[in-house]
Order: structure tokens, then sequence, then C-alpha cells
């Protein structure tokens, strides 16, 4: 079958990766996948082979029947499928590797069996970490009723040729951190919180007195 969504979001992928590095998720421009946004999604490695979206198309909250941001990337398959869908979670990061799933969904009353398409492809975060996933999720035929859950049909990885990435463990912040552009998150602002103990620096008798005292001798 046909699935124009998936081939477009994994050429945008590697024109970005410029057949070398791996992208940075702050590199990701949704001008460049205009045409296929709404079958695009973001999945964050939050623990081993667990996945959450991030950012998610209409396609994906339309098959499910509801918003899919915060939900992992499993709650779209069938029970007997997810521990195979975080393996291959975990193998796209580890690798790193793409991966393109073949998915099927069971029919049933008032919705017919429906065929669909996955892409897994790694990123790396601000920190230089690939525990980032830009995705799409296409499927055929007609949704009916959901949620439409997924079986794993068939899978092709392609593993990279890249140097793997040291330890996830995220490095000291030793000053401010820049805002990037595409889908990355601004940072929180911070600043130091005053030192209690610090001597103040005003002179006796300068400045306005909080406390003033007024004596009536009438």
């Amino acid at each position: 079958m046909n699935f124009p969504a998936i081939t477009q979001t994994e050429g945008y992928w590697d024109a970005l990766r410029g057949g070398a590095a791996i992208p940075m998720r702050a590199d990701i421009d949704p001008r460049g996948l205009t045409d296929v946004l709404e079958f695009a999604f973001i999945l964050e490695r939050i623990a081993p082979g667990v996945g959450r979206f991030r950012l998610a198309g209409m396609h994906l909250s339309d098959l499910m029947g509801m918003e899919v941001r915060g939900m992992p990337v499993t709650a779209m398959f069938l029970p007997q499928a997810r521990k195979e869908i975080s393996e291959i979670f975990e193998k796209v990061l580890e690798t790193p590797s793409v991966a393109i799933l073949d998915l099927q969904g069971d029919g049933g009353f008032g919705r017919a069996r429906i065929e669909a398409k996955m892409l897994l492809a790694p990123l790396k975060n601000d920190f230089g970490d690939v525990n980032r996933i830009l995705g799409g999720l296409q499927s055929v035929s007609a949704i009916g009723r959901q949620p439409r859950r997924f079986r794993v049909t068939g899978v092709t990885i392609r593993e990279l040729d890249v140097p793997r990435t040291a330890s996830a463990k995220m490095p000291a912040r030793v000053g401010p951190v820049l805002a990037s552009s595409g889908f990355a998150e601004a940072p929180a602002s911070f600043q130091d919180a005053p030192d209690a103990k610090k001597p103040s620096t005003r002179k006796p008798g300068t400045g306005t007195p909080s406390l003033r005292l007024v004596v009536n001798n009438a």
C-alpha cells in the first residue's frame, strides 16, 4: 500500500541528517512537514523502552478518539504487541536506527480491518543525547469506531553508521541555555535567590525608615 506521509517524513529526516549525524530535536521545523503534520509526532524517552507523545498530529487523535499528547506510544497498540513496540523503540535510540513498522488493526462491529504504517527516526536533545524520536503514523481505510489499536505485522530496521552516544546523564549547566527554534521548548529562566546571610550595605541613618514613632504629650 502507498503511505506518502511516511515516505515524506522519512525524507525530511534524512535531509536534516545530511547523510551523517542524527538531527537535533530543535532542528525540526513544522514548515518542512506542512503536508504531513497531521500524521507526524515526536516521542520522548522517559524510561528504558518507554516513550510518550510530546507532540502528535490530528490523525493519531482521530485513531484513538482522544488527545494523545502525554500518552505512552504503547497505548496505540494491542496488549500483545506492546512488548515488541517497546523493544523497537529502544533499539531505534540505542543502535541508533530507523524503523518502519507495518501495522494492522482488527475489524469488528462498526469498523473494518485497518492497515497502517509507522516511522520511528531518532533525534538528539539539546544536550546531544539520543532520546527523542520523530515519527509518522498513517492509516488507510475508514477509521470507523474508535479507539483503533494495532499489532505489528512487519518491521524494517535500518541501522545508522554513526558513533554510539555517551551516557544520557545530563551535564551540569554552566551558563544560560538559549531557546532553540523549531519544536524545541524554551527552558524556564531562573535567578539566584537572595542570600539571607549577606550583610546590608546601607549606612545607618540613610534611606527611608520603615517604622515611625509618634508621641502625643497632650
